[in-house]
């Protein structure tokens, strides 16, 4: 039999759950109303349904039938009995009425099986909710449904949930610390990890450094060992034997000196005669005269020189001016009053069989240098330049230096060729060393001696080294280690070779640019210089 029935109201997006064991019940918007519902979705202000407990079962009695009623999704009609779970709606609108019903038990009659519907501990926290002072709020049914709900459950099953969140709790506490002490140790493996790698490193580039200074090494002693090689073949052709003839003149008058009588004229004028010694010298050249017909005071010099750009050659002072390093010709110049003439002066590159007519620019004051140069017009395009070293620790005892020039002249250059081929050239042009040297430049076998060697020794103003070198050698590039040019050589001692000698190339350049020499880029940047006066010039002139 009902005592009383559970509702539960929707009404959009609020929900509450009320409690009324009365008969008579009424729903609608009038105050009278035991349940008020207070909505603008519908327009009917008075009751909207009333049920009526009949028999321990509710029914609906009265109904508004405008605001169309439906329960179970069908229309509703009078006296209809209201079961547990059935819903009322009002269409057209999301009001609805859940209806449960609370009944008594009976105390006569029992069966073996529970209320389907409703549980006893839900029906008493319904209950309890319901004369709750505080009935209008659903959290107190919560409240007493969720107290009733712990009542129920037994102890063994307490235990046994308690156990399992201890057990969880465990659980968690133990991931949690496992995957914290691998955390931990992933950290201080990847720091070992990272201190091994560091060492790897450095130890790597340890090697490298090593394997960089050992290849190092490998390329100076590869540079070292075809040093000789690449100078050669790189600057070779830019190294030119040095020819000239001069004759001694009066020094009042300007008129060549001649012998007294044509037996005195020595066909090797280099070559002392047998008879003749330093001290009888001056007495057989005394008679030296303007007049007569005896043969003029001539001399032919050998020597070697260098291209460095824009026509400018290189060499030593003594190559050019010879009767200074020559004692019976100074004799010959005192008793007689002369002075030296350079009647020639050309120079051979190899390969080419024309010469170069070659000009004075500047000598040294001090040291053995000095800077001619020849028509950079007619200069053959690949005739290179040879560079020069600005480095002064290039030059270092020790290191390991090339020297390119003509020792020994012509003699050197027929002991290149077969022995028979040799005699016959001799035989043809043994007495003028100067047609001698023209029909070997002919048959392109002007070629220069390059030899290596180190240097022994050196001081501010002085190379010396042991490249083997001889007289005709003088003026000679010595090229250090770097394959640049490093000095000039001057100085051959034929019963010494540790002690053949070179001016630093230092002074060379001093000299060079007292002569006007430019360097490749400085040339460049003059050529860009005056295009673009050139082209500011003529942009005024358009104006």
């Amino acid at each position: 039999m009902a005592v009383g029935v559970i509702i539960h109201i929707s009404v959009g997006s609020e929900k509450r759950t009320e409690f009324f064991s009365e008969d008579r019940l009424s729903i609608g918007a009038d105050e009278s109303c035991d349940l008020q519902i207070h909505t603008k979705q519908v327009e009917s202000a008075g009751m909207w349904v009333e049920l009526e407990n009949t028999d321990g079962v509710f029914r609906i009695t009265k109904f508004d039938p405008s605001l169309g009623f439906t329960i179970n999704e069908k229309p509703v009609r009078r006296f209809i009995a209201i079961s547990d779970g059935d819903t009322l709606r009002i269409e057209k609108s999301d009001i609805s009425f859940a209806f449960f019903s609370l009944s008594e038990k009976p105390t006569l009659i029992t069966t073996n099986r529970d209320q389907p519907h409703i549980a006893q501990f839900i029906e008493e926290a319904a209950i309890e909710s319901a004369t709750s002072p505080k009935r209008d709020d659903a959290k107190t049914f919560l409240r007493e449904f969720t107290r009733e709900l712990l009542r129920e459950v037994s102890i063994t099953t307490k235990l046994i949930v308690l156990v399992l969140a201890l057990g969880f709790l465990s659980g968690v506490l133990y991931l949690g610390y496992a995957v914290s002490r691998e955390l931990r140790e992933s950290r201080e493996l990847a720091a070992r990890q990272a201190d091994t790698i560091d060492r790897l490193e450095k130890t790597l580039g340890t090697a490298s450094s090593q394997i960089e200074e050992l290849d190092k090494s490998n390329k100076d002693l590869f540079k070292t060992v075809s040093l000789a090689q690449n100078v050669r073949v790189d600057y070779g052709n830019g190294v030119c034997l040095i020819i000239g003839v001069y004759d001694l003149v009066d020094r009042r008058s300007g008129r060549v000196l001649r012998y007294p009588d044509a037996g005195a004229y020595r066909s090797e004028p280099f070559e002392q005669a047998a008879s003749e010694d330093a001290t009888q010298q001056p007495g057989a050249i005394s008679g030296l005269t303007t007049e007569g017909s005896g043969s003029p005071v001539e001399y032919d010099f050998i020597g070697t020189g260098f291209h460095v750009g824009g026509g400018y050659i290189v060499t030593n002072r003594h190559v050019l001016q010879p009767w200074t390093e020559d004692d019976v010709v100074k004799s010959m110049m005192s008793s007689s009053n002369g002075r030296a003439r350079v009647k020639r002066l050309v120079i051979y590159f190899p390969n080419y069989p024309q010469p170069f007519t070659l000009k004075v620019r500047e000598y040294s004051g001090r040291e053995d240098l000095a800077v001619a140069s020849i028509d950079p017009t007619m200069l053959p395009t690949d005739v290179p330049v040879l560079p020069l070293e600005n480095d002064s620790e290039a030059s270092t005892i020790g290191k390991t230096v090339v020297t390119i020039g003509y020792p020994s002249g012509p003699d050197r250059l027929l002991a290149m060729v077969d022995e028979d081929e040799a005699k016959s050239i001799n035989q043809r042009f043994g007495n003028s060393r100067q047609n001698l040297i023209n029909f070997l430049a002919q048959s392109k076998k002007i070629v220069p001696l390059t030899t290596q060697g180190a240097i022994t020794d050196l001081d501010t103003r002085r190379i010396v080294h042991d490249a083997k070198t001889a007289e005709g050698g003088s003026g000679a590039p010595l090229f250090g280690q770097t394959g640049k040019v490093i000095g000039v050589n001057f100085g051959v001692f034929t019963e010494n070779t540790a002690s053949n000698m070179a001016v630093p190339i230092k002074f060379v350049i001093d000299l060079l640019r007292k002569a006007g020499w430019k360097t490749a880029e400085e040339l460049e940047q003059d050529s860009l210089t005056a295009q673009s006066a050139n082209s500011n010039t003529n942009s005024a002139v358009v104006r």
